[in-house]
């Protein structure tokens, strides 16, 4: 990862409530995965999701995962914290804890 792609990275996100770097967008995902990830952090009630689109950006695509030392895509930080991948928000709207993150 270049420093200037780390900053990039890190001004995304300590700039914005919530960052998903994600294949496509949130109005046109291009996998399953960045879809289900959109829909959960909506349900939970998050409505200004900072959509990073990776398909336009190969060393960001790997740079991200270098990043957050998580190996797939999408992946969600909330309020500067990387919380994780589709399953994981997932998980967490079922629990609630996702929901708790928006207020």
């Amino acid at each position: 990862m270049t420093p200037e792609l780390k900053t990039k990275i890190d001004q995304l996100v300590k700039e914005n409530q919530v960052v998903l770097f994600m294949k496509g967008t949130r109005q046109f995902p291009m996998c399953g995965f960045s879809a289900r990830a959109v829909q959960a952090l909506q349900l939970a009630g998050f409505n200004d999701i900072k959509d990073v689109n990776v398909l336009e950006d190969e060393a960001l695509r790997e740079s991200i995962k270098e990043y957050s030392q998580w190996p797939t895509l999408p992946q969600a930080y909330i309020k500067g914290e990387f919380i994780g991948g589709s399953d994981i928000l997932l998980e967490m709207l079922q629990s609630g804890d996702l929901q708790k993150l928006a207020q």
